[in-house]
């Protein structure tokens, strides 16, 4: 099937990003846009209509408009994605051969960045939570910890890096972990590319962003968590920590000087859904009805796993004895399309439009993959063995751009990493650049290839 037909099929679930679940849930003002002449709004940064990083023009008074509807100091619209912004952002932060700490949860783009800035990921590791693999949230004393052993290994650290929430929708206390970062004279960066809708504030017992605790940096993917368009994000930035010139030098840097007037136009209105009456009507609804469904299907026993974000669910796989890699080919073939299928769940992105009727077909679906494979025994995922904090043994840089010979990981053992091992998604890297492969590595990567067969090689490259 060719590219453009493929785009045409209309699914009939679909539980997978963008959350505007094939248009439904697009900002009316950008639906009537599209429905216009097609390609009159493929504009170019005309006077009347600026760009992101022109002082000029409608896109500077709408990024205006919205950090003051947001209440911080300023924002940047941006058109490659939450990955284009972080970039940005961690260039902006700190310069080539300084340290930043990072969760080892982090998205891979993270690492990217330092790649081609110089810099050092100080990497420290997190709680995991074996009956389902997945890296989990920490507290305050967890930080301090890390704070501690991070000062022991590296004098220089330029800014601190947070995942708020994780791709599965789980949600730290993040008010006590930007004040223990900012206790250092630091500033902080939240990727918070999955709760962009937080700034809404609807209700007291939801999680609320990072911006509203006092975070630098935030970065928003509005087509993630928001009903924008793919690739449009939000850079916001608050307080005197750091400089926005060197913000806008850096953005400059790694965004196209062609952005997307379509693009632009999908992050204002997404932004305005989030803050606007009819908006925050709309997505209210949208929870209650979320969470009405995760009822009827815990209620039917299908093993649903807490969260944060009443608008994720996720399937404990494992609990069974499945992959969640096989059950999602299941779910699809039943023509219900998940997000994000893991060796021990399958997360499902409820986004912002209606599911009303999909309980019963997904309950039926289960229980048929049940009939057909038999509960088995549940299965337990081996804890990563990481250290607390550790930085590459070269530099991401160096090795990334050093001679390298392709190995069987079980050869691997002494050597150096040249490239990133890293499923995608959830895009969360298993080995760097730089990182030495021991035995406890190598044997922590042959299990997870048995997990992610189709995702882990038999073989890495590592320096010659």
């Amino acid at each position: 099937m060719g590219l453009l037909k493929l785009l045409s099929v209309n699914r009939s679930e679909n539980l997978f990003l963008p959350a505007h679940g094939r248009g439904n849930a697009l900002p009316c003002k950008i639906k009537k846009l599209l429905k216009l002449r097609p390609g009159i709004w493929d504009l170019p940064e005309l006077f009347e209509i600026g760009g992101p990083l022109i002082s000029e023009g409608a896109i500077a008074e709408s990024q205006k408009s919205s950090a003051y509807e947001v209440g911080v100091d300023r924002c940047w619209y941006g058109v490659n994605g939450a990955t284009g912004l972080l970039q940005s952002s961690l260039l902006a932060l700190a310069r080539p051969g300084q340290a930043v700490l990072m969760p080892r949860n982090i998205h891979k783009s993270c690492i990217q960045a330092c790649l081609f800035g110089g810099l050092i990921p100080l990497l420290f590791d997190v709680p995991y939570l074996t009956d389902r693999g997945h890296a989990s949230v920490f507290d305050k004393k967890w930080l301090q910890r890390v704070f501690k052993k991070a000062k022991e290994i590296e004098e220089d650290i330029a800014a601190v890096v947070l995942v708020n929430p994780t791709y599965q929708g789980y949600s730290a206390d993040m008010e006590s972990l930007i004040k223990e970062i900012h206790s250092h004279s630091l500033p902080v960066l939240v990727d918070e590319a999955h709760g962009a809708y937080l700034i809404s504030q609807i209700r007291p017992d939801l999680p609320r962003s990072a911006i509203s605790f006092g975070a630098d940096l935030v970065v928003h993917s509005l087509h993630k968590s928001a009903p924008g368009l793919v690739q449009s994000a939000v850079l916001w930035s608050q307080g005197d920590k750091v400089d926005p010139f060197k913000i806008e030098r850096s953005i400059e840097l790694l965004q196209t000087s062609s952005p997307s007037s379509l693009l632009l136009a999908s992050c204002e209105s997404s932004i305005k859904e989030l803050i606007e009456s009819k908006g925050l009507k709309r997505l209210k609804s949208r929870i209650e009805e979320a969470e009405l469904l995760k009822d009827f299907l815990i209620n039917k026993e299908v093993p649903l796993l807490k969260n944060s974000d009443p608008l994720r669910i996720i399937l404990h796989t494992s609990k069974f004895g499945l992959s969640g890699i096989e059950v999602d080919k299941r779910f699809i073939k039943k023509r219900i399309i998940g997000e994000l299928a893991e060796p021990g769940t399958l997360t499902f992105c409820l986004g912002l439009s209606s599911h009303k009727k999909i309980g019963k077909k997904f309950v039926r679906i289960w229980n048929e993959i049940l009939t057909n494979f038999g509960q088995q025994k549940s299965f337990f995922f081996k804890r990563p063995p990481f250290s607390i904090v550790s930085k590459p043994y070269k530099p991401c840089s160096y090795s990334w751009g050093s001679d390298f010979e392709k190995v069987n990981l079980q050869e691997s053992i002494g050597r150096i990493s040249a490239e990133m091992v890293c499923p995608y998604p959830p895009g969360i890297p298993f080995l760097i650049p730089g990182e030495i492969l021991d035995q406890a590595r190598v044997d922590w990567l042959i299990e997870q290839k048995c997990f992610w067969p189709e995702q882990i090689s038999d073989f890495v490259r590592v320096i010659s």
